[in-house]
């Protein structure tokens, strides 16, 4: 079972990207003494926990380039404990400025009002499609359901329908039509901490009305053996939708959370190509190991660049601070076939 690499990537990808070039992604080489296909920044935790005045912790994060820069949605849990979303901006992709006010989403239409009223908010995506920053989230709606709102300017947010009845989380969004259609994975839930999950894909003409809902995998045995939940935006490439999902095992001490890959259709995601067996990271550093959750690894964003491949991943650590993490794209899809698992 091949678990690391032996080379730096080439600098042109082999597989196809479907992403622009950007240069400016935040970046950092291989450790020389690593063969690892993921490392983490020498900078973790790149957000502290305390970063705004009232954040008890900032994790569980979604980042996206935009203006020359770099912007995003944030998980800030305050010193109420409750759970909220915050805008953010960089200029590095590191080093961050969050709004200290939690976002306050405006009503897309009059019925969406009806489902306005703010109960909690947390583990936000943000997803480009044609003209707008699509923002998914755990969004309070008597229990846990998938909010969908949008932004033009990281400034001003508006709110639509709630996506899914409860209980749902791990709403992320595909980065453009599929067959014409909208498309979203998600992983239906209960109302408390979820002893089980696996993940679907649902499609929608109009980002409101969903449905044709097909599963696309479930649990398996080791770090993913309780439950699932899709990751960052998946990343279009030649070899399929590169899939960066969260898998959860129980042990004595509660949760484990770490992170893998999995390839799926391009034209039919719900059909998996390819899903690596091994985890790609597990929580080992001491701020993963240390915090509100211990042992948490758990992505929700991810940054592209077309031209030479190079991947950096932003994932909470602990429930308690945000961290990054750097790879190749052509080297995850290879650890995903080499490790796939029999069929």
């Amino acid at each position: 079972m091949k678990q690391s690499v032996t080379a730096a990537a080439a600098s042109s990808p082999r597989a196809r990207i479907a992403h622009s070039a950007l240069p400016s992604l935040p970046w950092e080489e291989r450790p020389a003494a690593s063969n690892s296909v993921l490392w983490r920044s020498r900078r973790n935790p790149i957000i502290p926990h305390d970063l705004t005045p009232t954040s008890n912790s900032i994790f569980n994060s979604a980042v996206v380039p935009y203006a020359g820069a770099f912007a995003g949605v944030f998980r800030c849990d305050d010193h109420r404990r409750q759970m909220q979303i915050h805008a953010g901006r960089s200029a590095d992709g590191v080093t961050w400025s969050i709004e200290p006010e939690r976002i306050h989403f405006l009503p897309d239409n009059a019925k969406a009002a009806e489902v306005n009223n703010f109960e909690y908010a947390y583990d936000p995506r943000v997803c480009w499609i044609e003209d707008r920053y699509y923002v998914t989230w755990c969004n309070g709606y008597h229990g846990p359901t998938i909010g969908v709102g949008y932004t033009i300017d990281f400034e001003t947010f508006y709110q639509m329908e709630n996506a899914f009845l409860p209980f749902n989380r791990n709403g992320v969004l595909f980065p453009r039509r599929i067959n014409g259609k909208y498309a979203m994975l998600s992983r239906p839930s209960d109302n408390g901490h979820t002893p089980f999950g696996d993940i679907y894909y649902s499609e929608s003409p109009d980002m409101v009305h969903w449905g044709r809902h097909r599963h696309v995998m479930g649990t398996r045995n080791g770090w993913q053996s309780t439950k699932i939940g899709a990751g960052p935006t998946p990343i279009e490439t030649s070899e399929g939708w590169l899939l960066i999902y969260h898998g959860v095992l129980t042990s004595c001490n509660g949760f484990v959370y770490s992170f893998g890959a999995a390839l799926l259709d391009l034209d039919q995601p719900w059909r998996v190509i390819a899903r690596g067996q091994p985890y790609l990271l597990a929580p080992q550093a001491p701020y993963e190991r240390t915090g509100d959750v211990p042992n948490v690894a758990f992505p929700c964003a991810a940054l592209v660049d077309a031209d030479t491949g190079r991947l950096a991943i932003y994932y909470g650590a602990a429930d308690t601070v945000t961290c990054l993490a750097f790879g190749y794209v052509d080297e995850v899809i290879d650890f995903v076939k080499q490790n796939n698992f029999p069929s």
